[in-house]
This record gives C-alpha cells, structure tokens and sequence, in this order.
C-alpha cells in the first residue's frame, strides 16, 4: 500500500502536539485520513502499542477540539508491511468551525485543509461556517410552543447516567443562553407533536389492516412504544435439520434497530405528515418525511457517507448511545442480511426516504416474493459462462456499488470464483 499526502491524506510517523489541528481541518474542510507511524515521504515505520496511542489519541480530541468532534472521528489498527499503524479518518463535520478549545474561535485556533498543508482559517473563513453552520435549520429555530415538559427526557437520559439539568440542554442546543426552547427542545418534550403511524396488514399488500397504532409524545417514547411494537411482531421461526434445531427471527434485531432510529432521526420535522411503518407477511417498510440534502446520493449513503439533517438531534442520540458514529447505520442494515440471499431495498425521492427490510422466514414464492439477487446471479449462470459487474447491475437493476458488494459477498461466500480485476473482471460459477 503507497502513502501520499493529499487533501485528504495526512502522515504522522509519531504522535505530536498539534495533532488535533489536523483533525480540525479535516472536520471543518472535506474530511480525511490521517495515518499514524508512516514518514511523509511514505515509509511505513510502524507504532509500539497501536491500544495505547489510539487511546491517547481519542483523549486529546475530546479534550481539545470543540465543539466535540468525536462521532465524526474513527481510529482502525491495520497491519502494513508486518508493522502495525494507526488510520483516523475524520468526516466533515456538521458543527464547524471545530477549534482548539485553548485559542477559541480565531485563525489561531481554527484550521483548514489546503492542498497537502494544514493552515490557519481566515477571519472571513470563519464567519462563513458560523453562518453555514447556524443558519435557519428546523431545529436551531425556536420553539413557538414554550410551556415545555420533559418527563420522558428526563428518564431516557437518567438511564444512560447523563445529566439533564438547565446548563446541559444549553449545551446540547435545547435552550438560548436567555432560556428560550429551540424545535429540539420540542421534539424531545412530552408536547412534541410530530407522531409515528404503524399498521400491520395481513399478506402482502395494503388490503386488509390486522392493527393501526399511532405513537406521539416525546421522541424518546415513540422510539420505545415503537420498538416493543415491532418486537411484537418479529417472531422467531424454527428450523431442523437433521436433529438439530436453529431458531431465526424474522428480521435481525439490528437493522430492526437501525432502520427505526434512522427514520427518528433523520427525517425532517419541518413537515407535519407522520412516519409511516408498515408491517406485512413479507417485509417491514419505514417511510419518513424527506429526501437526501443537496449534493448527496444514495450511492453515498450506501457508502457510508452521512450528512445528518437534524445535527443536534443526532448528536443528544449519540450521547445516549442510541447511535453510533454517523453514517454507520446503512451499512449495519446491510451487512445483518448476509449470507440471507436478501438484501434491505432503500428508495429516495425528493420529499421522503423508504427503507424496506425483508421478512427471513417468508415462504418464497415466485408470485409473491422476489428472488433474491444470489439467486438470480446463480440461474443467469447457468445459461452463460460467466457474469460481469457491469452485466450483474443490468440483471438486478440496481447501482454499481450495490451489484459490486453482491458479487464480492458471492465470492467470499464460495459461490463464485473472481478471475481478472478492475473492468476486466469476470466470475464464474464453482459448480
């Protein structure tokens, strides 16, 4: 693997001092990837205890950096040359400008990527994230309704032994230093009134309802009353083989999970229209108002990449340790379907964002249920003597990197064999 320094790229052989300005301007520019035990001209030497630096390098990001910048910060070992390094990337950052906490917000303190080099931000810089940053969002904006109260709040964050007093809802964004409720402070009240609508239909179509409940309140009891609601229904189906039994719920907890805070909280509440959960023989589809920003695809998302709409909403959920770093969640949907032959379908238009997750225990059957991508691959083979990716996208209708990470998924699994690379590549059947 070639080391090179870029605009996304930075090599440390050791752990300096001014370290955080690099992650500074990592956050506040496009992101990058800062690698720690490599020379900048690219020699790999390696670091003594990769635990013990990845700890004091989380430590000084958290006590240096503000605001804290650390759900946009990942660290990974890897393994080069037999010698162990240390990869943070850094994503942009949704609260810039990030400073270091001991200059404040001046070009002393706020640092920006410029080409290979890590500068000082100019005052004029500076004022245009402030303005980007705190511009007219649903949620900075304040609340019309005042006579606020947080009875479910103050649960949900005694749980998770976080303190929620008037000094802690200044700092995470639910009230102005004069003590006025921002539209965070509502959707966490117990007066928010955005609900969640959830219906449960007997077989696969929208025909014949089994049960509607609509869940309202703060945000934290709609995500509690809606998960029991949906673990209601995940049953957990048994199989034998031979005389030993497995026993697989319908849907895995986890993109049970990730699916339902997704649609919490990135949706955008500047609308009134509910979240929309509906339930079928089949599968499980949560629709929530609002498509992707500006700028951003679904390739993206599948990619990991996450621009949060509700920047304050998603960073008290990351306090709670409801999430996790941003962007992590699609990819979590999709990697507790492998090995299924099912894949989670996620759909986008310009006002709303759908995510459906497969039922693993549905009886499959042609008329009513979809073959599965493997599946199709598998019978396309056996009428060929081999599939392409760019063959493999026409085939599933889906994108590039969807088809590419189905195809891997295929060869690590031993249904295919990989010959060639790059647009070269073919694959074959092992049978």
């Amino acid at each position: 693997m070639a080391f090179t320094e870029s605009e996304t790229v930075e090599l440390k052989s050791t752990v300096v001092a001014d370290i955080c300005k690099e992650v500074i301007a990592f956050a506040n520019t496009k992101g990058g990837t800062l690698y720690i035990g490599v020379e900048d001209d690219g020699t790999v030497l390696g670091v003594d205890s990769a635990d013990r630096i990845t700890l004091q390098l989380n430590n000084m990001v958290r006590d240096s950096i503000k605001p804290d910048v650390t759900m946009f910060v990942r660290y990974e070992t890897q393994t080069v040359d037999s010698k162990q390094i240390i990869a943070v990337t850094v994503q942009k950052g949704t609260d810039r400008p990030y400073y270091l906490g001991s200059k404040g917000l001046k070009p002393s303190g706020v640092y920006v990527r410029n080409g290979t080099s890590t500068d000082p931000a100019t005052d004029t810089a500076i004022r245009m994230m402030i303005k980007e940053t705190d511009g007219d969002s649903f949620e900075t904006m304040r609340s019309l309704e005042q006579n606020l109260t947080f009875e479910t709040a103050i649960a949900q964050f005694a749980k998770r032994k976080v303190p929620f007093d008037p000094a802690k809802m200044k700092t995470l964004g639910l009230k102005s230093q004069d003590g006025i409720y921002s539209n965070v402070a509502l959707l966490l009240s117990d007066q928010c009134g955005n609900t969640i609508k959830a219906a449960t239909f007997s077989g696969t179509a929208k025909n014949t309802f089994q049960d509607r409940r609509e869940f309202g309140g703060s945000l934290f009891q709609q995500m509690e009353e809606l998960y029991a609601y949906l673990e209601m229904r995940n049953q957990t189906r048994a199989t034998f083989e031979g005389l030993y039994r497995t026993d697989t719920r319908d849907y895995p907890e986890e993109a049970l999970r990730e699916a339902m805070l997704n649609s919490l909280v990135h949706r955008d509440y500047s609308f009134s229209a509910s979240t929309l959960v509906s339930v079928y023989d089949d599968r499980i589809e949560f629709v929530s108002v609002g498509g992707l920003p500006n700028g951003i695809t679904l390739e993206d998302i599948m990619l990991g990449l996450s621009v949060c709409r509700n920047p304050k909403l998603a960073a008290i959920f990351y306090r709670l340790e409801l999430i996790e770093a941003y962007g992590t969640g699609m990819p979590k949907i999709m990697k507790a379907y492998e090995g299924t032959g099912l894949e989670p379908k996620i759909e986008v238009t310009n006002n709303a964002f759908k995510i459906t997750l497969p039922n693993r225990n549905a009886k499959a059957s042609s008329a009513s249920v979809p073959q599965g991508p493997e599946q199709k691959i598998l019978a396309y083979l056996e009428d060929h003597d081999h599939i392409t990716r760019s063959e493999a996208d026409v085939l599933l209708n889906v994108s590039q990197a969807t088809s590419n990470r189905i195809l891997k998924r295929m060869v690590k699994e031993g249904l295919l064999c990989q010959d060639g690379s790059g647009r070269n590549t073919r694959y074959f059947s092992r049978k």
